[in-house]
């Protein structure tokens, strides 16, 4: 997928390919709100191991998907010198809050494809059923392990490197 054939709908908009269908980009404050309380969490511990976090966007080589996650953690020195998209087995970690018009993209595609592409880790923040999952262990259908569903209040632990338990109560 070549980014140039993604239509801009308007200057600053941001979209995503999504098995083919081009996908507007557009979060809500509660949606932002849920992603920060995740960063917010992660951001002592990407300090110390050298990693950074941001909403880049992330390429799926000969699929017809192009996402741009919630929040992706990738090595600093990966990120300082990548103008283009990151390729998911290049992250640490991937976060997708759902959305009413997306939940279920989050929960059964992106889980399938992120796994697929080799990132070791996929937190899905599902604001609708109010609870976290950590999928974990990539294959080429996806992942083989998964923590959760944690209800929202539940402390969630994301393993090695990061080895955090992240508080849900403020999602």
């Amino acid at each position: 997928m070549i980014l140039e054939d993604v239509p801009r709908q308007a200057a600053g908009d941001r979209a995503e390919v999504v098995e083919g269908v081009v996908t507007p980009v557009s979060r809500s404050w509660a949606h932002e709100s849920a992603a920060e309380v995740v960063r917010r969490q992660l951001t002592p511990k990407l300090e110390v191991l050298g990693l950074v976090s941001g909403s880049g966007n992330l390429d799926l080589p000969d699929s017809e998907n192009w996402y741009v996650p919630d929040l992706a953690v990738v090595p600093a020195d990966l990120a300082m010198k990548t103008e283009g998209a990151l390729i998911p087995d290049q992250t640490l970690l991937i976060v997708e809050v759902s959305s009413p018009s997306n939940a279920e993209t989050d929960r059964v595609v992106k889980r399938r494809r992120y796994g697929q592409y080799g990132a070791p880790l996929y937190l899905l923040v599902d604001r609708q059923n109010r609870e976290c999952t950590v999928f974990s262990e990539p294959t080429r259908l996806g992942y083989a392990a998964a923590d959760g569903p944690h209800p929202f209040g539940t402390p969630v632990r994301l393993p090695a490197p990061f080895d955090l338990e992240l508080d849900t109560a403020g999602l």
